[in-house]
C-alpha cells in the first residue's frame, strides 16, 4: 500500500472516531459505557424513501467515505460504481459493510468505523445505499 493511501485511509478513520457520541457542554455524560444505536429496524428492509434509518446512517457516518468516494467508497447513485457489488448479493454487501474488505477498488474498515451501530443500523445503510444506486 503506497504512503498516500495509508494516510487518506489513517486520517478517514481518525475522523470516523471523532463522531462518537459526546455529551454537550456542562450535559452530564450518559451513564452506559456504549452510545445508544440509532433507531431499531425492521428485519425487512424498508423502500428507500422509507428507510429513515438507513438514511439517518449514512449521514452521519457512511457519507464521510461514500460521499467523497475516500479510499475507493463508492457513491451513492453511481450505478457504474455499485452495478458489480449489488450484483454479488445484499449478503456479501453486508458482510463488506460488518466485517471490513479490501479489494482492487479500495477498502472498507468494519462496520465503516461506526463501531456502535448495529448489524441491522448497518444493513438499512447498505440498503439506502443501494437504492439510491439501481
Amino acid at each position: 500500500m503506497n504512503a498516500k493511501k495509508l494516510l487518506l485511509i489513517l486520517g478517514c478513520s481518525a475522523a470516523l472516531m471523532a463522531c462518537g457520541d459526546k455529551p454537550a457542554a456542562g450535559a452530564a455524560a450518559p451513564a452506559a459505557s456504549a452510545p445508544a444505536p440509532v433507531a431499531a429496524v425492521a428485519a425487512a428492509p424498508a423502500p428507500a424513501a422509507e428507510n429513515a434509518v438507513g438514511k439517518k446512517v449514512y449521514g452521519s457516518v457512511c457519507s464521510m467515505c461514500h460521499a467523497a468516494n475516500v479510499a475507493g467508497a463508492p457513491k451513492p447513485g453511481d450505478k457504474a460504481d455499485w452495478g458489480p457489488r449489488i450484483a454479488q448479493g445484499k449478503d456479501t454487501l453486508y458482510k463488506h459493510a460488518v466485517e471490513g474488505f479490501t479489494g482492487a477498488k479500495g477498502m472498507m474498515p468494519p462496520r465503516g468505523g461506526g463501531n456502535a451501530l448495529t448489524d441491522d443500523e448497518l444493513k438499512a445503510a447498505v440498503d439506502y445505499m443501494v437504492a439510491q444506486s439501481l
